[in-house]
């Protein structure tokens, strides 16, 4: 089931974005995400509109947007691939006719999937906690 996020889901929340993260982006030093942390909280997870996907009472996923930005779409690792991030993201399509998103270039099978659901690249910026190069990735309801 999704449903919007309640301010006693946000531990889950970090801790779905550290697994997930640690799985995806193991091309950074996994250091770098156990600090990001309380940036997580107070610079992305504030500002933004969060919906969950929820199972039974476990949450699976969460995606967060900030206007037509996706600033986060993540599946806790042993849940992927079972359609919870298709789902999250139809419900940000649902919501923007345009979306904007950055991806680790690195990170192929979210770039495979951003572009399986219209997403195209737009360009190359390197992300300013890593360092790595990130695909500024867009999407336009047709």
């Amino acid at each position: 089931m999704l449903r919007q996020s309640r301010p006693e889901d946000m531990e889950e929340i970090v801790e779905i974005w550290l697994l997930a993260s640690l799985q995806a982006h193991d091309f950074v030093d996994a250091s770098c995400w156990w600090q990001a942390q309380e940036e997580l909280r107070t610079r992305y997870l504030d500002h933004a509109r969060i919906w969950v996907f929820e199972e039974r009472g476990d949450l699976l996923g969460f995606m967060a947007l900030v206007d037509d930005y996706l600033a986060a779409l993540f599946v806790r690792p042993d849940r992927q691939g079972r359609g919870v991030g298709h789902a999250l993201l139809q419900e940000a399509r649902s919501r923007c006719a345009e979306l904007h998103t950055r991806v680790f270039v690195e990170n192929e099978p979210a770039v495979r999937f951003y572009r399986r659901h219209g997403f195209e690249i737009g360009g190359e910026v390197p992300d300013p906690l890593t360092g790595h190069l990130q695909y500024q990735m867009h999407y336009q309801a047709v």
